[in-house]
């Protein structure tokens, strides 16, 4: 399968067409942003990285039955996936307050929730993402009904899945943000599942093992995400 016209170029990966029109490939970038692309930087290998990871996640969510976009890694960097139209509501999960919830709600981070959070944004750069509530999903024709009800179902089923996986590596699921597509009436998980997606802390210490690290100046980026993949692609202690 080889790359061809070059689709859609975002701040983590590059989409490029196939020889076949319903299969796409991405390419991973080690290119690095945050705060809505304010700050920018390289992480040295993170594209590599991250692609093995989600490799790894999605062949396990896949097993626990979630369609995932997913098909194969064809090199370090480049993944093979079904082409589906992404929905433009991206889900955040939380599980212990971080980051811009421990802002907006004056909570300490680190204080385990007694259930999991979902919130919804917009997916738009211009804009800057904004959170918006099911309401406005369904105000500005983002999703259908059944669909949002299918992208919150698959949501609480991928943080119930990830949690378990992730604990027995040692790692704390702080939170992460999902993206789905629709295909053929279908819903999918798509993008990425990865440091850069994840907040992922150390069980033992709770030190942080993602892309905060880059936003808040920490060092010791691309330590952190090859913790990340070493324990990922280790056997672990349950699955």
């Amino acid at each position: 399968m080889e790359k061809r016209d070059r689709l859609h170029e975002g701040k983590a990966k590059i989409a490029f067409a196939t020889d076949d029109p319903g299969l796409v490939i991405f390419e991973f970038k080690d290119a690095a942003t945050a705060f809505d692309g304010k700050k920018k930087g390289t992480i040295s290998g993170k594209g590599a990285v991250n692609a093995r990871i989600s490799a790894v996640l999605f062949k396990y969510l896949e097993e626990k039955g979630i369609p995932t976009h997913f098909k194969e890694l064809l090199s370090p960097v480049d993944m093979l996936a079904l082409k589906v139209e992404i929905i433009p509501v991206e889900v955040v999960m939380r599980n212990i307050v971080a980051g811009s919830l421990s802002k907006r709600l004056g909570i300490e981070e680190g204080r385990a929730l007694d259930e999991p959070v979902l919130e919804f944004y917009y997916k738009s750069d211009e804009l800057g993402d904004p959170m918006i509530n099911q309401y406005h999903v369904k105000a500005m024709k983002l999703a259908s009904d059944d669909e949002l009800l299918r992208i919150v179902e698959l949501s609480f089923a991928i943080n119930r899945h990830l949690k378990n996986f992730f604990a027995a590596r040692q790692l704390e699921l702080v939170d992460f943000k999902l993206e789905f597509g629709r295909r053929d009436g279908e819903v999918y998980l798509a993008d990425e599942i990865s440091p850069d997606t994840c907040r992922l802390w150390d069980m033992s210490t709770r030190e942080k093992l993602d892309k905060d690290r880059f936003r808040r100046d920490l060092g010791g980026v691309e330590d952190a995400y090859q913790e990340v993949l070493r324990r990922v692609e280790g056997p672990g202690t349950m699955s």
